[in-house]
């Protein structure tokens, strides 16, 4: 099993990318490419190419064909309202006005080199790839490094003029939270007469830069990306001519060179206090958005699912921080997905002594009281 590949779940019909390897016996799962859930590996089955080819597509591509076709045949409702209006606007003009003309949208092109893609498997979903846009082979390893530990996840021959398999999957919400992907890169050409030098590239993201990074044709994968060059070459220092050089001295020496403004500090933003939660917390959608009943489109099973479970885990890093002995989660009975994925969760947090079903005459088999250390 391996980061990109597609698999299902064992408990359920949910199909989903693998987007991270955990550990030895714990995956991270894209659900529907927009929420990501913990998952061990014997609870899910890679979906191979031949069981689509035996029994057809999966209920969630066939969903997704029916959602694109829904929305082509909108947009072409659209786009013939839109003609037709267009045409009584121009049988109202006089006949010597033309239309102003528009100009075509060009691509930047972008020059021969080493490439990090990060390409969009859905509006949230990231795909990491590297792309050789060079006449040569390249061995390249990748990890990536958070508060300064380095892990390193894959190593492999990248062949010229072409894009590596997904190294990873990143969600735009957790931009904040992305780790600083290393490359360790060294060119490669059989009778070359040149021997070439390891290249280590570190890449830390900035929103400023990172969204004016957007490409509309990247090389090798002809898609949209997000695309960072890894070979550039550093900029030249500033040469000053030797005509100029006596000068330029004399000015320093002296005091009166132009002096650069002074660099400051922003200020520390004030730390927030944190509120301990209360004693019952209810998950219940109604409990969390009041208006979700009168939203349009409503919201997934999977969406509400991601709501109850990030709202659970909010509060429960409030109680631990606020050295709160236990807590009570309201989930409801129903199918039981959403009690499965809370004990799951707190069944692999070590700051929890112990978890059970809360008040069996109040709720039922419907909350759970968390004790915490």
């Amino acid at each position: 099993m391996n980061v990109g590949d597609r698999v299902r779940l064992l408990t359920g019909r949910e199909e989903g990318i693998v987007t991270r390897l955990l550990d030895n016996d714990l995956v991270e799962v894209a659900i529907d490419n927009d929420f990501t859930i913990p998952v061990l590996r014997r609870e899910v089955v890679v979906v191979a190419a031949e069981e689509q080819k035996a029994f057809g597509q999966s209920a969630s591509a066939i969903a997704a064909e029916k959602k694109a076709a829904s929305t082509g045949a909108a947009n072409a409702a659209k786009a013939a309202k839109a003609a037709s209006q267009n045409q009584a606007a121009a049988a109202k003009k006089p006949t010597g006005e033309s239309p102003p003309p528009t100009a075509p949208v060009k691509a930047v092109p972008v020059q021969k080199g080493l490439y990090l893609a990060l390409i969009h498997q859905s509006p949230e979903l990231l795909a990491l790839h590297l792309v050789n846009h060079t006449e040569r082979d390249v061995l390249f390893t990748y990890g990536e490094e958070t508060a300064d530990k380095y892990r390193a996840l894959s190593a492999d021959r990248l062949p010229a003029k072409s894009a590596s398999k997904p190294l990873g999957h990143w969600h735009l919400k957790d931009f904040d939270k992305w780790p600083a992907p290393v490359f360790q890169l060294l060119p490669h050409q059989v009778n070359d007469t040149t021997p070439y030098e390891l290249l280590t590239k570190r890449l830390q993201f900035r929103a400023a830069s990172f969204y004016t990074s957007r490409q509309p044709n990247v090389p090798v994968l002809q898609r949209e990306a997000y695309l960072f060059q890894l070979d550039e070459k550093p900029a030249a220092p500033a040469v000053v001519a030797p005509d100029k050089l006596a000068e330029t001295l004399q000015q320093q020496l002296s005091g009166n060179a132009p002096a650069k403004p002074a660099a400051m500090a922003p200020l520390p933003e004030p730390a927030k206090a944190i509120t301990a939660p209360p004693h019952e917390v209810d998950l219940h959608l109604e409990a969390l958005r009041p208006d979700a009943a009168t939203e349009e489109p409503p919201l997934s099973n999977t969406a509400i699912l991601k709501l109850q479970i990030d709202a659970f885990e909010d509060t429960l890093s409030r109680a631990l921080a606020t050295n709160m002995h236990e807590i009570v989660f309201i989930h409801g009975s129903g199918n039981g997905t959403l009690r499965k994925e809370l004990h799951k969760l707190l069944s692999r947090n070590k700051d929890i002594k112990f978890f059970e079903d809360a008040q069996k005459e109040k709720f039922g088999y419907g909350a759970t009281l968390v004790r915490l250390k």
